[in-house]
């Protein structure tokens, strides 16, 4: 089994979302007793919070590259950003390790090509919805054409997300919110969901959408137990 590497603690609600999914894949795939060989470096959010409002990004890339240097000289064969923000910074990071950086867009570009669907509306942060790092990889490596909500329901996402899911909180209303953006997001053409933020599995599934629903936390927890687990 090889070692996975964590740069988590943004948020660590979503970390631990990770820590779990992958000790339940590992034991779901090799017997009750296994667990998976982790190493997780969580960061301070709030700090990063700051470089990111800042616009501070070169700053942000030498913390996370810091970060997963460190995770590659105690082991780790494989480094996993856990959220889809700050793979804005997945070249920086991926330039400055010798192991596979698993990146989070590519997993859930190939989740949503193999449904079959071509136009998944896109919830994350603003960060991720309004810059193009994200929404063009989709495009370029998947053939993908994503959808982003209108700018006053990114503002609802948004602020969801880091006033309330980052902090614990989980709130009915928010919920009813968010399947609203859902709805007009489906009647501007969507045939899918991608929660697109490492925390919105924490209020809406795909139970709770009327359109196929990709959580980008699960997969990228899954394609690490993968890696962790494929033949050398």
């Amino acid at each position: 089994m090889r070692t996975i590497g964590l740069i988590g603690g943004m948020s660590w609600e979503s970390t631990a979302v990770y820590y779990r999914r992958i000790n339940e894949q590992v034991r779901d795939r090799c017997g009750s007793l296994h667990s998976a060989e982790v190493i997780v470096h969580s960061v301070d959010f709030a700090r990063i919070v700051a470089m990111q409002t800042a616009g501070a990004w070169d700053e942000a890339a030498r913390a996370l590259c810091d970060i997963a240097c460190k995770l590659e000289r105690a082991g780790a064969a494989c480094v996993l950003i856990c959220t889809n923000t700050m793979h804005k910074l997945a070249p920086e990071v991926t330039g400055a390790i010798g192991v596979p950086l698993l990146h989070i867009t590519d997993v859930t570009g190939e989740a949503v090509r193999g449904q079959g669907s071509k136009r998944p509306l896109l919830l994350a942060t603003k960060y991720t919805m309004e810059q193009d790092f994200y929404t063009e990889r989709m495009r370029q490596r998947w053939d993908l054409e994503p959808i982003v909500p209108e700018a006053a329901d990114r503002q609802v996402v948004h602020d969801v997300i880091f006033q309330e899911l980052c902090c614990g909180m989980v709130r009915p209303q928010s919920r009813a919110a968010y399947l609203d953006i859902i709805a007009r997001g489906k009647a501007k053409g969507a045939d899918s969901v991608i929660l697109g933020c490492t925390e919105i599995g924490l209020l809406i599934g795909a139970g709770d959408v009327d359109l196929p629903t990709l959580d980008s936390t699960l997969l990228h927890a899954d394609a690490a137990v993968d890696y962790a687990l494929a033949p050398a």
